[in-house]
């Protein structure tokens, strides 16, 4: 009975946690985290790839109604079409970048007997994003 009284009160003395157990979960959640930042850098840029591509697409949108309403032009840079009313907002194409001249950002119109675009804008720095 007494060993019994003993042993209750041991386990009652022990609070907390060891240096042992602390040590474990620290480095479970190290592992974690280690899986978890690349993870999340992936989404980060795989979604800014992917609201670029977005709005590429709204600039060749736009250069086509551009390009119908102005057969003899050829090429219009984006800049332009934001002037002219073809374009709302430029998007990721300048806002998020570092090219500090939009009429770097342009679309041109391929003459090959189809109604073909090419583009291409600058957008994070060096990156050069053609569509």
């Amino acid at each position: 009975m007494f060993k019994k009284l003993m042993n209750k009160k041991l386990v009652k003395n022990e609070k907390g946690l060891t240096l042992v157990e602390l040590l474990a979960v620290i480095v479970i959640l190290a592992i974690v985290a280690a899986i978890a930042v690349p993870a999340i850098g992936n989404v980060i840029e795989n979604s800014r790839y992917k609201a670029t591509k977005s709005d590429a697409i709204t600039v060749l949108n736009a250069a086509n109604i551009y390009f119908t309403e102005k057969s003899d032009k050829t090429k219009v840079d984006v800049a332009t079409l934001k002037e002219q009313g073809y374009l709302e907002d430029l998007g990721t194409i300048t806002e998020g970048t570092k090219n500090e001249n939009p009429k770097e950002n342009f679309v041109e119109k391929v003459t090959d007997g189809g109604n073909k675009f090419t583009g291409s804008a600058k957008y994070s720095g060096d990156v050069t994003v053609t569509f």
